[in-house]
């Protein structure tokens, strides 16, 4: 829901921000070891670590990022992530996902 936290996995919430008219960012925070499940989405993402340190599968590709970093991840591409420490991302999604919304 909007502007509320929710718990998505194991160790995983988020809190969607009110989304523009194309765009939209979640926040989403991790306690250390918790999985963000491999999934895809045909919206392209930005995510922006605000704290901590995470380890990405993009494609079949494993890439770390830790506080400071962005990732790109276009869309349709099944990506997850392991937080190897307590981690906030930001995320953001162009267009809208109305499966979040």
């Amino acid at each position: 829901m909007v502007g509320i936290w929710e718990e998505v996995d194991l160790g995983v919430k988020r809190k969607i921000h009110p989304p523009g008219k194309s765009l939209m960012m979640m926040e989403v925070q991790f306690e250390t070891g918790a999985i963000g499940a491999e999934h895809s989405h045909p919206q392209e993402q930005f995510t922006y670590c605000l704290k901590g340190k995470l380890e990405f599968n993009l494609g079949g590709e494993t890439v770390l990022i830790q506080e400071g970093e962005s990732l790109f991840i276009p869309g349709d591409v099944i990506h997850g992530v392991k937080a190897l420490e307590p981690s906030i991302l930001l995320d953001t999604f162009t267009p809208l996902r109305n499966d979040l919304l």
